[in-house]
């Protein structure tokens, strides 16, 4: 079985001691990788070949930072579906959707090549006489970047393109449970003609990436797991000191009014809701339908978790894979059993599931629990996985206060025909991504991917020009030049 590798200073270095756990598909439960567990000793040596990369990789000019970034992308392109599958065998989402979050990531490799222009400061001439000031951005030093399991592509290339364009040498911790397209990831841009030192992958647990929030050297630390510990993890770097931008947990809900495109809104709804297995911080986890709403829309919803085509990933015709882990499922189906004890309806009931030829994945099938109560454990926890709560109310105005009770503040969605319904929406909720007619309201690479309250901890998020303002520091600098005049030309 492959042992995959650290990479420090340049150097792929294969651990001869220390702890090590098995990398598993979740479609078969079969080990397919052994990753390192590492700790301080690893990560202080990525993180002095940063410091040393650094100190060169500040100097070269910005117009050839980004060469290796437009390089990166031919490579990702011409090999996508091979990288698609990597995902898709140990994360367990489909092909499709593993080939979609590669092209997520690619377009931030594709803002970040702009970087030239985008890192410009500004300046003012003659603010008082004779003196000028100008603003200039400059790169931090070594960064950390900390990833999850269910996006092993796409969050690593929402902070990695941006910080490397900035001037930046980064120590990168991906999931332990989806590293191996970690590594295909540097191995990558290693081709690509980063020097080294400037990217360097340790693997690890929790005591790796404490380790890498402690460390004294590492200037900002970049984040997306859960919300616990996204809250853990931006105190521990902000009290050490640290910028850090931590994108955390979601329950995010849709609202569904009378006038919806039913059979439009049936389809995007469920392809949120259980698509990825429901794994992604913008799945739809509850949907509130307004007044007549609620029974079309309740019928749809049965109808799509039934019909819903589960098995591995890499099967054709599969539309949702497995849940990352035993415990996952484990967690999932206590979730829903807690929904029913709450009162709770099980219009569908996906636990004890099994997929022929695949007994040893771990599968949960979608699952709708109808009348969820609004004050109940699955009206506020992120279950993160295929199920469904469907709440009704009588009014827009019920279903936007429900949105803003909420904990979380990552997305909300509305589905209607009416302007002024959308627009209400949009002005009123407090949530940092909003869909109008949209189940899945993901930025584009050119927007910061948002997040308020409970979903999101720092100033600074993710892609764009957030990714450059995070990345670099802010130099002023004020000038006088007296004239000379001893000097004659």
């Amino acid at each position: 079985m492959e042992l995959l590798a650290h990479h420090i200073g340049g150097a792929w270095e294969l651990p001869s001691t220390g702890r090590r756990q098995p990398v598993l598909n979740p479609a078969t439960g079969q080990p397919i990788a052994e990753v390192p567990i590492s700790g301080p000793a690893e990560i202080d040596r990525a993180v002095q070949a940063g410091a040393r990369a650094y100190s060169d990789w500040r100097r070269t000019p910005a117009g050839d930072r980004i060469q290796p970034l437009f390089r990166l992308k031919s490579l990702l392109e011409a090999d996508l579906n091979g990288i698609a599958r990597t995902i898709t065998e140990e994360c367990g989402k489909t092909l499709a959707e593993a080939v979609g979050e590669l092209r997520r990531g690619i377009e931030n490799i594709e803002v970040a090549c702009g970087i030239p222009l985008l890192m410009q400061g500004y300046n003012s001439e003659d603010i008082a006489r004779g003196i000028d000031e100008i603003m200039i951005r400059q790169p931090l030093g070594v960064v950390g970047i900390i990833s999850p399991f269910n996006f092993p592509a796409m969050i690593p290339l929402w902070f990695l393109p941006y910080a490397i364009a900035c001037g930046n040498a980064v120590v990168f911790k991906p999931s332990e449970k989806t590293p191996r397209t970690a590594v295909r990831l540097v191995k990558l841009l290693e081709e690509a003609g980063l020097p080294p030192g400037v990217v360097n992958l340790v693997h690890g647990g929790r005591e790796t990436v404490d380790a890498l929030l402690d460390h004294p050297q590492v200037r900002a630390i970049s984040f997306v797991g859960s919300s616990p510990v996204a809250r853990h993890v931006y105190a521990r770097a902000a009290s050490a000191g640290k910028r850090v931008q931590c994108q955390g947990g979601a329950k995010n809900p849709v609202i569904v009014l009378p006038d919806a495109d039913f059979e439009m809104t049936g389809a995007i709804v469920a392809d949120s809701a259980f698509g990825c297995a429901g794994q992604r911080c913008l799945a739809t986890s509850l949907a509130i339908t307004v007044g007549d709403a609620r029974k079309p829309f309740t019928d749809l919803m049965a109808s799509a978790a039934r019909t819903r085509k589960v098995g591995s990933g890499l099967a054709d015709g599969i539309q949702m894979g497995p849940v990352i882990s035993a415990e996952s499922r484990t967690r999932i189906e206590g979730m829903i059993e807690t929904g029913t004890r709450e009162g709770a309806s099980l219009l569908v009931d996906g636990r004890n599931q099994r997929i022929e030829g695949l007994e040893g994945g771990y599968f949960v099938r979608p699952t709708v629990l109808d009348g969820v109560p609004a004050g109940g454990t699955i009206a506020k926890t992120e279950i993160f996985g295929p199920v469904l709560g469907l709440l009704h109310v009588r009014t827009i105005e019920e279903a936007i206060d429900l949105v803003n009770r909420a904990d979380f503040g990552n997305q909300a969605c509305l589905f209607t025909r009416s302007g002024a319904a959308a627009r209400k929406f949009r002005y009123e909720a407090q949530v940092g991504n909003v869909g109008i007619n949209l189940g899945v309201a993901a930025p584009i690479a050119m927007f910061p991917f948002s997040g308020w309250k409970g979903s999101f901890f720092g100033d600074l998020h993710g892609q764009g020009r957030d990714g450059v303002e995070f990345y670099t520091d802010k130099k002023v600098v004020i000038e006088r030049w007296p004239p000379d005049w001893s000097r004659t030309f």
